[in-house]
């Protein structure tokens, strides 16, 4: 019978007539199988970059911060820009997943496990660039506040600064928790899949010894809502608090109210973009075209339409905000971000995060998947070039006009950004070569009510009480 709390002709999320072994062996093959030539192909590519990233930073290490691009007035260049980008993408990714949950909403089987990874590799990376940025690198203990022999330590708790420290780590934890517990039943199929000794004895270490009885399926389900439901509020403090960063200052461009939801916003848009990307490519290279419908592909694209909407909003109302203030500096660096010398960065900003989403009004190119992978890529530039924007020209024109300077990227700081991109991709591939990349336990949980062939069982079932209806009726005229 068709379910009463959704409609009988809702699009299938599980293509291919899939068994509940055939739903097993599909997601657990990449992990257990031959290695495929396009894993290793882009594998290696990403391997490549994260080389690139160890040795741009050895550099820099070496030869020092002298080797950036970085200035006495654009002090925070592309590094913080590139520490914000990777943080808000980070932070959306949970916040993705722990949303879907808490709404019991079933496309998210395809989804929720990217989302989760792309949070713990993107605050790895993340986390990289302000421990760099101290110079010292090996100073960089001295930020915790700890019992220590060298005399007290006295942080500044009014500082923003410091409650990232505080802000990132948590979320992190909690992420690493949330993420680890939906893998456990996974890896509990995985080792029964498993036919070495060594494969079963490292899947049952990790599965910690699960055997799924009820019993378990009962806690695990109540320890997911209880770190969905931490999560939640955790993404929406900890890029509040990145905002802080700016908004706490006296700089014009940042001392503004609007900076916490700005930020929030920002972050959720720029995340489900590179969710998507993750998708795609996971799709792609390990053929899970079964699982990763065109119907999941919608779905995140209307919400990518509704958050870049959003952003865009937030962009007209700092302009509004800095008109309205009557405050020449606010109105300076406004106008100085439209037509001073940084236009090309604002006009790509305003153009991929709020002209581009647009294209999503339409269903044809909302299933597209070549232009959902272009839309994503060019999403998350707008996203890295809000941060730039925000950033850079905020800090180029000081109060002294001699102290102003053209900041410009030098090739160590391309090589250490492009290099975390290979390293996040190196690590994503990893993942989805060792773990199972789609939620195996909730794609059967769903498999009866959203299976092609269930669909089409319950289609006919509608189909034959509408026939039925229609000769009941027809013949009660014709009486």
């Amino acid at each position: 019978m068709a379910s009463h709390f959704e409609s009988p002709i809702r699009e299938p999320l599980i293509t291919g007539n899939k068994t509940y072994k055939q739903v097993t062996h599909d997601i657990v093959r990449p992990t257990t199988g031959k290695l495929q030539p396009k894993w290793m192909f882009w594998t290696f590519i990403a391997a490549c970059g994260a080389a690139l990233f160890v040795f741009c930073i050895a550099w820099e290490v070496y030869f020092g911060i002298g080797t950036w691009g970085a200035n006495k007035t654009v002090g925070w260049a592309w590094d913080i820009t590139n520490f914000v980008w990777w943080i808000g993408i980070g932070h959306a990714g949970t916040l993705i997943s722990a949303i879907l949950l808490l709404f019991r909403q079933r496309w998210r089987t395809g989804v929720n496990r990217a989302a989760e990874a792309m949070t713990i590799f993107a605050v790895i990376c993340a986390g990289m660039f302000p421990v760099f940025h101290m110079g010292r690198v090996w100073d960089a203990f001295f930020i915790f506040p700890y019992p220590n022999t060298r005399g007290p330590l006295w942080p500044n708790f009014n500082s923003p600064l410091l409650w990232d420290v505080f802000a990132v780590s948590t979320y992190f934890t909690v992420s690493l928790l949330y993420w680890y517990t939906g893998l456990v039943p996974d890896f509990g199929t995985i080792r029964d899949q498993s036919k070495t000794p060594g494969r079963w004895k490292f899947y049952n270490i990790l599965s910690f010894g699960w055997i799924g009885s009820a019993k378990h399926w009962e806690r695990w389900e109540s320890l997911s809502l209880i770190l969905a439901g931490l999560s939640t509020p955790l993404v929406l403090s900890v890029h509040t608090i990145v905002s802080f960063d700016f908004a706490t200052s006296v700089i014009p461009g940042w001392h503004t109210t609007i900076m916490p939801p700005y930020f929030v916003a920002g972050a959720i848009f720029s995340g489900f973009a590179m969710v998507l990307t993750l998708m795609l490519v996971a799709r792609y290279v390990m053929d899970l075209q079964d699982y990763i419908t065109l119907a999941h592909i919608e779905s995140m694209n209307k919400i990518m339409l509704l958050t870049g909407t959003m952003v865009g909003i937030a962009y007209l109302t700092e302009l509004f905000t800095a008109w309205y203030s009557s405050n020449i500096f606010e109105l300076y660096i406004f106008a100085n971000k439209v037509k001073g010398p940084y236009w090309w960065a604002y006009f790509t900003m305003m153009f991929c995060n709020l002209v581009t989403p647009q294209v999503f009004w339409f269903r044809k190119l909302r299933r597209n998947i070549y232009v959902t992978f272009v839309m994503s890529i060019l999403i998350n530039i707008g996203m890295w070039f809000e941060r730039f924007v925000i950033i850079v020209t905020s800090l180029h024109r000081d109060f002294l006009p001699s102290s102003w300077v053209y900041y410009s990227p030098t090739w160590v700081e391309v090589g250490i950004f492009v290099g975390t991109i290979g390293l996040f991709m190196f690590l994503f591939l990893l993942f989805c070569r060792f773990f199972p990349v789609i939620a195996i336990a909730e794609v059967k949980a769903i498999l009866k009510v959203s299976g092609d062939q269930y669909r089409q069982k319950q289609l006919d079932e509608v189909k034959d009480q509408e026939v039925y209806k229609n000769i009941t009726v027809g013949a009660g005229a014709w009486d």
